[in-house]
């Protein structure tokens, strides 16, 4: 980095902790984040939670009691709000289904009511994926009810029903497809937005819950204090072409907002917000039918390290994954040397050089 960019910058007052003295300069003006104010209202997952038991209050569901004590019982936990939704929607689902084939009480719950319930989503033409969450859901509320009341029997967790699931290989962005479009942005926030996931490998979610006090611009790097998915803190790296394109968004951004990229009156951008905004550049640069998604930057991150001879532990570090198993399927992806073996195989079988006493790898 240019330091004469940072020159004013407070070294004594880390950006990553004080926003209050946070000073950067670009092409010789100074760049000002004044500190927020703090927010009284209830948290988005309390709001979440809330909506949750009265809409569940006001149904006449199986078991609901059980259920509203259930849902207490992950916000205690700390669960995040999409969790609880998740769990919400799949109770409210099976109990009604459970209902429906004439069941009166919890203690009826036998193994083929979710062997049917599991084939009734998959008739409703539901992904693999949903089908599975509203499963896991529906045993998780089963142990509860099993721990806490006794209300059904162990039985049911001996054979649980599983789903076979596709193991889909993540999809990167083309190299060629990618430089057509980082040549279409010409918006300075977009720049920035569409750089940083591409650099750091952040989920969306967790880049617009980024705060400018995360940033230490020095050693370009990004504290995520929370992951997204994982609950798990971390910190990510980015380059060059980031850091030029995040300077020029800081010096045009509102210094009063809170959120490194923000919606109306100091929201974070909306999920919705960045979907239109990568539609919108993707269009730019005529690739508005390639399919690609913003999590698809996040795909191309990890490809290209990969591609660059990084170790996959340190691969699994940066994009916040908690097993391992998840970052091979990156590697699956990206491994140059399995297809530089097949084309030279491949070269001699075409020449007629190969014999019955070639060796095989076994």
């Amino acid at each position: 980095m240019n330091s004469d960019q940072l020159s004013n910058f407070n070294s004594n007052n880390s950006l990553a902790t004080h926003r209050s003295d946070f000073y950067s300069t670009f092409n010789n003006q100074a760049i000002f984040i004044e500190p927020a104010a703090a927010a009284s209202k209830p948290s988005t997952r309390q709001q979440v939670f809330e909506r949750i038991l009265a809409n569940i209050s006001e149904q006449d569901l199986l078991g609901k009691s059980y259920v509203e004590q259930y849902l207490r019982y992950k916000y205690r936990r700390n669960c995040k709000a999409n969790t609880l939704r998740q769990a919400a929607t799949s109770l409210e689902q099976f109990l009604s289904f459970f209902a429906n084939r004439g069941n009166t009480v919890l203690e009826q719950l036998s193994r083929e009511d979710i062997a049917v319930f599991v084939e009734a989503l998959q008739d409703r033409g539901l992904k693999p994926s949903t089908v599975n969450t509203r499963l896991r859901n529906v045993y998780a509320f089963v142990r509860y009810l099993i721990i806490e009341y006794k209300v059904v029997s162990w039985e049911l967790m001996e054979r649980k029903i599983k789903l076979k699931l596709p193991d889909r290989l993540p999809r990167a962005i083309d190299a060629q497809h990618l430089d057509q479009l980082l040549a279409a942005i010409d918006n300075c926030r977009d720049r920035a937005l569409i750089l940083l996931l591409l650099r750091t490998g952040m989920r969306i979610g967790e880049l617009r819950k980024c705060q400018v006090e995360d940033i230490d611009l020095y050693e370009q790097k990004i504290l995520i204090y929370q992951s997204d998915k994982t609950c798990v803190g971390r910190v990510v790296y980015y380059s060059a072409d980031a850091q030029q394109a995040l300077l020029a968004w800081l010096r045009l951004r509102d210094p009063h907002k809170q959120h490194l990229f923000y919606g109306h009156k100091d929201k974070a951008l909306s999920y919705e917000a960045a979907r239109c905004i990568f539609k919108k550049c993707l269009q730019k640069a005529g690739l508005q039918y390639s399919s690609y998604t913003l999590h698809c930057l996040r795909h191309t991150f990890a490809t290209d390290l990969l591609n660059a001879t990084m170790p996959l532990e340190c691969l699994r570090e940066l994009l916040g994954h908690c097993s391992m198993e998840i970052t091979r399927r990156y590697a699956r992806l990206s491994d140059k040397t399995r297809e530089e073996e097949y084309f030279r195989a491949m070269q001699r079988i075409l020449k007629g050089e190969c014999n019955e006493n070639d060796q095989c790898d076994r």
